[in-house]
């Protein structure tokens, strides 16, 4: 892969932690590393000069790449790890030596030892990790060793044995660190609660131990004892501080397949990871096309035989969101709730969503580079809302007030699917009073339209009215006075769910999410929003200096407006000298003002 040929596929990396391998021409992985910024790490190795000759080699021969996106930079790490003992590719060999992340592990004993582990034996065991920061998961432990004391010693304590003496108090229980389990001072049943607690602990629920501990420091402070309350606080950062397992490498989920499906009316997007040994060991995403509308089920069942044999699974167990046949697989499916499995579909889900946003970049980049995506899109909100003539033309209204207090609209053209800014337009509704939106649509509505008729300037082909029925009724009510209905296509979009009305319909229209059409719709609102709302803050912001100012006993409207035209705020008049305000209005008017803005000071 040269320099040039890298530079066209670098924007579809996503600045995301992960895991990236590179294959040869023959189609083996020959390098796989982590990174925090995937699209950073692997620009580093095409970048002009390479100083290190086995990285040169190792580009020479990277023929393609692929990458799989993670959470955090921890699971990048562990995952790298993972799959390099796994894959063991060339140029990683010399790098990485064989060292695993350790585990906690809670042996399977009657009296249950929790330490740490490098080695996973299959005993009955639960083993918790791995765990990339050693030392601070360390830490954790013996800060809930303190809290719950179990033992540390590898004695054979069965019943039988505790029963009859064999064993003898050590140094832990009378320092305090042991209850003594060994001589029958603690009972099987407290300790495997210590147990059960430790374990939700470590699995990420520090609810009950930090309530414990806060409340505990609470005591001690209030007790004037604040060493020992220090030492508390210092234990609960390191709770607050502390990162439970990941999923990435799981002792628990040993051989399974994960698939994750997302769907438009014309193609569905496919991701589909093999997990063995506990581990991620392939992460594949493909782009299916729909002929007749296939539902998801159907398409998961076609695709998984295929991705299966391409990755020579043979896991005996399917997870997913969604239950559909299974052709010719010895296997069961299994949709989760809660848990790892869980964690590992919204992995996946993820990863589809990722590569649905760069397929949907990619078309958009390529049709602005043919001139083609503004008349793609246009020509799909014409033919979904049924208009006669393509919108090139599209204005959108919107209006807001305060409280009754200034009353304000906003309009807003696009042409050819992009802002036209010459065209946007502030309204101070003057024929309304108190709060009537519908009426202050109408008056907008109206003086726009005229105003246009008049000049013989072109009508819109579509009007878009931010709301629902009864803004949409409104504007409707000017357009009749105009005479001008049927002239353009006007729709309301109510808020927030995108909903869009026709008039006279009862049910309402509601695109896709996908759709490029609603994302061009959605766009024109919410820059209305933005004009509109910066012209009623400024104008608001106006209204109270100028109401502030003309407060003031002998200050008209005049002297106020005089002032904010050239100060903007009441905090900047008040800084001003007598002096300075009296330059403006006059010596009479600026002590007036001057005394009225400090009264209340010394």
């Amino acid at each position: 892969m040269t320099r040039e040929e890298f530079s066209k596929i670098a924007p579809s990396i996503p600045h995301q932690p992960g895991v990236y391998k590179y294959f040869n021409a023959e189609n083996t992985i020959i390098y796989i590393g982590k990174a925090k910024d995937l699209r950073k790490r692997v620009s580093n190795y095409f970048a002009k000069t390479i100083v290190h000759r086995k990285t040169r080699l190792l580009v020479e021969q990277i023929y393609k790449l692929e990458f799989t996106i993670v959470a955090t930079e921890q699971d990048a790490l562990l995952l790298e790890s993972s799959l390099i003992k796994h894959f063991q590719p060339r140029y990683n060999i010399d790098l990485k030596d064989d060292k695993s992340y350790p585990h906690i592990v809670i042996k399977n004993e009657q009296f249950p030892r929790i330490f740490f582990t490098r080695k996973i034996i299959k005993d009955g065991s639960t083993y918790l990790g791995p765990y990339v920061n050693f030392i601070k998961v360390r830490e954790l432990l013996e800060v809930i060793k303190q809290s719950l004391p179990i033992r540390t010693c590898s004695l054979p304590l069965t019943e039988d044995a505790i029963a009859k003496g064999k064993f003898k108090a050590c140094l832990e229980y009378h320092i305090g660190n042991c209850k003594a389990p060994c001589i029958n001072k603690q009972s099987k049943e407290e300790y495997n609660w210590y147990v059960q607690q430790i374990k939700e602990i470590l699995k990420g629920k520090l609810g009950d131990i930090k309530k414990v501990y806060l409340e505990e420091m609470k005591a001690l402070a209030a007790d004037m004892q604040f060493e020992k309350a220090n030492l508390l606080k210092e234990k609960l950062q390191f709770l607050d501080q502390y990162t439970s397992k990941s999923v990435i490498v799981s002792t628990k989920i040993d051989n399974v397949d994960v698939v994750c499906i997302r769907s438009t009316s014309e193609q569905a997007v496919v991701n589909f990871m093999v997990v063995f040994n506990g581990t991620v060991v392939h992460s594949k995403t493909l782009v299916i096309e729909k002929k007749l509308e296939e539902p998801d089920e159907e398409i998961l069942a076609t695709a998984l035989p295929v991705l299966r044999e391409q990755f020579s699974s043979t896991s005996k167990e399917i997870i997913s969101e969604l239950e559909f046949e299974l052709i010719g697989i010895d296997a069961s499916i299994t949709i989760p709730k809660l848990g790892d499995k869980k964690k590992l579909l919204e992995l996946a889900d993820q990863n589809v969503t990722y590569f649905i946003s760069e397929l949907r970049r990619q078309k958009t980049l390529l049709l602005n580079q043919s001139g083609e995506y503004a008349k793609v899109v246009l020509q799909e909100i014409k033919d979904k809302l049924r208009l006669k003539e393509l919108p090139t033309h599209i204005e959108c209204f919107d209006n807001s007030n305060f409280q009754g207090s200034f009353p304000v609209a906003a309009m807003v053209c696009f042409k050819n699917g992009e802002p036209f800014k010459k065209e946007y337009r502030h309204f101070h509704v003057k024929t309304v009073e108190g709060i009537n939106d519908f009426a202050s649509m109408t008056e907008i509505v109206f003086r726009r339209y005229k105003r246009l008729s008049e000049e013989g300037k072109p009508l819109p082909q579509l009007v878009i009215i931010d709301g629902g029925k009864g803004q949409l009724g409104a504007a409707l009510d000017a357009l009749k006075q105009l005479d001008l209905i049927g002239k353009m296509a006007v729709v309301g979009l109510a808020k927030n769910i995108e909903e869009i009305f026709f008039p006279g319909d009862k049910e309402s229209l509601q695109l896709p999410y996908y759709s490029e059409g609603l994302k061009l719709i959605t766009r024109i609102r919410d820059e209305v929003h933005r004009f509109g709302i910066t012209f009623h803050r400024d104008t608001r912001s106006k209204g109270v200096i100028k109401n502030e100012l003309e407060s003031i006993k002998g200050i008209g409207e005049n002297t106020a407006t005089q002032l904010l035209k050239k100060y903007k705020s009441i905090k900047k008049i008040k800084e001003l000298t007598q002096r300075e305000i009296a330059g403006i209005v006059g010596t009479a008017k600026a002590r007036i003002i001057f005394e009225a803005l400090h009264i209340f000071e010394e």
